[in-house]
């Protein structure tokens, strides 16, 4: 079974910056919250020791979490893939709404990427589904629910 995670560059960046703080500096912190809190006594109603538990269990549990995307990412560097004018995974796209001649540009990453203020969204979004695999000029329908909207492609950038 394929269980590959398509990422863009700057998101398994993120992530990695992400992992090497929390193993550096949050980690080491933690730790050391916890042996001060021993030091206050009776553990069973030390409010401190219980915090910082509960908090390094959080950290644990996301350094696994970020272990585990990190080992089954697949990273594609859309700038060393030729352009073609095809939308294809992080590629950003320039569309405009062909009701109200409205543009917008999104970036097409993973899910662990995506963040709708800074226009990336997911590869598994309903308009990243009606965008992949069109190319520049292309009309497509996107459901959405206000209903059907329509979008030109505009603009396929490999940047």
């Amino acid at each position: 079974m394929n269980n590959r995670v398509p990422m863009t560059v700057g998101g398994e960046k993120a992530l990695r910056q992400e992992l090497e703080q929390l193993k550096t500096i949050e980690r080491p912190r933690v730790i050391a919250d916890i042996a001060d809190a021993r030091e206050h006594g009776d553990l069973k109603e030390n409010a401190e020791y219980h915090a910082a538990r509960e908090q390094q269990g959080f950290i644990e549990g996301r350094i696994q979490e970020l272990e585990g995307k990190l080992s089954n990412c697949q990273v594609i560097d859309v700038t060393a893939i030729p352009h073609s004018g095809k939308v294809i995974f992080g590629t950003t796209v320039s569309i405009i709404n062909i009701d109200n001649d409205k543009e917008q540009r999104y970036q097409i990453v993973g899910d662990d990427e995506a963040d709708i203020k800074n226009r990336k969204i997911s590869v598994n979004s309903p308009i990243a589904r009606a965008l992949i695999g069109k190319e520049e000029g292309d009309i497509v329908a996107v459901t959405t629910p206000n209903g059907l909207i329509e979008y030109e492609i505009d603009e396929v950038l490999h940047i």
